[in-house]
């Protein structure tokens, strides 16, 4: 389909998504969200995607929400909470979907940073700036970030961000947690890709059960329970096609061709 604040396009195994309004440094809007909420349910059905990238158009990655387009929809509180996240559930999309990397090329504040937190991999570049500055536009942080923040950075240094709403460098965002690995302007998006690409390689079934159980377990602390959402996770995998075909490649010394045999499941 085609799109009008998003590109598309498929490098590889890889579905790379570009939020595209550069001239407003790619500020979010409902209608980014549905797009967006869109493409990685069509990556998701698309047995020749392994993973997903998404990145920046131009010299910003997301500045928050487009904050002209909510001051002229303030006073419709009757359809704000739908418009604010685009009528869709964004976290649990992108917890039960196929990999999930943020390539941050550029300024990513507000919402563009709480959209990437539970993406299971942030690259930032050294000209990436974050910023959860929801305190100093009179709100406070959406989309689970007050679980996820947590999750990635810690609980102090999730008050720090939080509640001083001070700008990070990409190299401090690596040192605090809230992104995984730093690249140059120049290797961002190749980095985000190889990563992208080491994950696609594995079959997508297991590597979205996996997410699934590190969404679920990540703050249980019932072990049993804990264990049993594992068990039954394997037993599903020794059913499947693709943990036949490991099996068979080891014994057969070759590599697996798992969209092979997903391809005649």
């Amino acid at each position: 389909m085609s799109y009008e604040q998003i590109k598309v396009e498929q490098r590889g195994n890889v579905c790379l998504i570009t939020l595209n309004r550069p001239e407003k440094l790619n500020a979010w809007t409902p209608d980014m969200s549905r797009e967006l909420g869109t493409a990685i349910a069509a990556a998701n059905e698309t047995d020749d995607v392994g993973a997903i990238v998404m990145t920046g158009e131009g010299r910003g990655f997301c500045a928050g929400a487009d904050m002209s387009y909510f001051k002229s929809n303030i006073d419709a509180s009757e359809t704000r909470a739908h418009k604010r996240d685009g009528g869709i559930d964004w976290v649990s999309l992108i917890r039960s979907s196929k990999p999930c990397i943020a390539a941050v090329n550029g300024p990513a504040f507000g919402i563009g940073v709480t959209q990437i937190l539970p993406f299971d991999m942030i690259v930032a570049s050294t000209a990436a700036k974050f910023g959860l500055v929801f305190v100093k536009v009179g709100i406070v942080p959406e989309l689970a970030s007050s679980h996820f923040l947590i999750q990635r950075v810690g609980w102090g240094k999730a008050h720090d961000l939080l509640l001083t709403a001070r700008p990070v460098s990409g190299e401090e965002a690596v040192s605090l947690g809230l992104a995984d690995r730093l690249s140059s302007p120049q290797t961002l998006l190749t980095d985000a890709l190889e990563l992208a690409e080491q994950m696609a390689a594995n079959p997508s079934p297991m590597l979205r059960m996996t997410k699934e159980l590190l969404s679920a377990n990540a703050c249980d602390t019932d072990t049993g329970r804990i264990q049993a959402r594992e068990h039954e996770k394997l037993e599903t995998c020794y059913t499947l096609p693709e943990h036949k075909e490991a099996v068979a490649a080891f014994a057969e010394k070759r590599k697996p061709d798992f969209k092979a045999v997903r391809a005649k499941a």
